[in-house]
């Protein structure tokens, strides 16, 4: 169910494209369900949600309620996507992103084993706390028996009701065909007037369906996002989640807490990643390289050996080979920097491709950008070639193998294998100029 507008996050983008750790929210929830072996995802949307719907792509059915009716009536419009299916539904929200799949498994073999018509997922929440969000959940009745018997929402309980430990969390295992026969018993008589989905378990209590609730102590997993803190507190989790994991595989990790590392990211054993240091995207970095301090990659590529930092910025598109170095307050964009060679300061390469063993000098800028014809140019530097010092290369332009560049350079045309280039103006001295009137 993915039907959240995003109004109490105060923001024109649905709740559930927020992005946790580099994901949007809905992404980790597909991601969640399709691991713990769902084999058809059904995903309600409402009407105006064509950035969901163009996220989801071919990777789930789309089912739109035409109106926020609640829950139950987001469910009714799903079961529409699956006529004809016989076997277990699982119902997730869809802004839960810290949802792991093995719960999802935990909870589907819980109402195999229990053979049961419906499983709710439960927890048990901190009544003296009242930081503890889980306060807003509907509260679990059972009866004698220890089978569920209802839900109540919080703004339909009273105060006996609301001294029950035991929370809903909103996660669901139906058998399909008493699903589809119990939600035609819902009424909207309640304190929004809405259809909520809990309510089908009395319809079936009383056709003598049994009806069991899982109880989890997993806290992170039933953690939701309404607003701006829920989210920061989900991206948290999920970035300490992320960072064991890599950890565990045998990735060095100088300080997690300063370490901000995105879900695609993949990192091999026995890179080291310094402190301050971002990773987004489909960034890759290889066994032996080192990222920091104070380095941001997005979409990068950094392989054995090479160094990226400090303070480096390397976007979508930059690859550094072997043994490479990139470093102090160094901007790369779209460019190869090649096997052991170096930028190592205050330079900006952009579209364009460094030959092994280079070395690009101190504030060296590939002009890479024609804002007459707005259109970009790479430039070449051959193997084994040497810049001077704040030289700038009016791309589309060659360096050759070996070539030396004259510091200060402004360099518009190819420049052949071993030639020297020298592209600035000839200095010229005057002569006692700070002792000439100053009218």
């Amino acid at each position: 169910m993915a039907g959240g507008k995003g109004t109490r996050m105060r923001s024109q983008t649905p709740k559930v494209l927020h992005r946790v750790c580099g994901r949007p929210i809905l992404g980790w929830v597909l991601a969640a369900a399709r691991d713990a072996g769902a084999e058809r995802l059904v995903v309600v949307t409402p009407p105006d949600a064509e950035e969901v719907r163009a996220l989801i792509g071919d990777a789930a059915t789309c089912v739109v309620q035409p109106e926020a009716r609640g829950t139950g009536h987001a469910v009714q419009c799903g079961m529409g996507a699956l006529d004809g299916f016989a076997g277990d539904v699982l119902v997730v929200n869809g802004d839960h992103p810290l949802v792991r799949a093995e719960l999802l498994r935990e909870l589907v073999q819980a109402h195999v084993d229990a053979r049961a018509a419906a499983t709710l997922l439960t927890t048990h929440i901190d009544l003296a706390d009242p930081a503890d969000s889980r306060q807003a959940f509907g509260r679990v009745l059972r009866d004698a028996d220890g089978g569920v018997q209802r839900v109540v929402e919080v703004r339909d309980a009273g105060p006996d009701e609301l001294a029950v430990p035991e929370a809903n969390v909103g996660f669901y295992c139906f058998d399909a065909d008493a699903l589809r026969a119990s939600l035609g018993s819902l009424r909207g008589d309640n304190a929004q007037g809405e259809l909520y989905l809990p309510d089908v378990v009395p319809a079936l209590a009383a056709s003598g369906r049994r009806i069991t609730g899982h109880v989890t102590d997993d806290d992170t997993s039933t953690i939701g996002v309404n607003n701006r803190v829920d989210l920061a507190t989900a991206g948290r989790l999920m970035r300490q989640r992320i960072l064991e994991r890599h950890m565990l595989a045998g990735v060095g990790i100088v300080d997690p807490a300063t370490t901000f590392i995105d879900a695609d990211v993949e990192l091999e054993p026995d890179c080291l990643i310094q402190p301050f240091t971002v990773l987004r995207g489909a960034t890759r970095i290889a066994t032996g390289a080192e990222v920091g301090p104070h380095a941001v990659l997005v979409d990068a590529t950094v392989h054995a050996g090479a160094s990226a930092g400090p303070f480096c910025y390397l976007r979508p598109g930059a690859t550094l080979g072997e043994d490479a170095r990139v470093g102090t307050f160094v901007e790369i964009k779209n460019a190869t920097i090649g096997e052991a060679a170096k930028v190592p300061h205050l330079s900006y390469v952009g579209d364009a491709d460094v030959g092994a063993g280079t070395n690009i000098a101190a504030g060296n800028i590939t002009a890479n950008y024609n804002p007459v014809t707005r259109t970009k140019h790479r430039t070449t530097f051959g193997a084994g070639v040497n810049t001077g010092c704040d030289c700038v290369f009016i791309a589309p332009v060659t360096i050759g193998d070996g070539a030396f560049v004259a510091a200060g350079s402004i360099v518009t045309d190819d420049v052949p294998a071993d030639a020297l280039a020298i592209a600035r103006a000839r200095q010229v001295n005057i002569d006692d100029y700070a002792k000439r009137p100053k009218d």
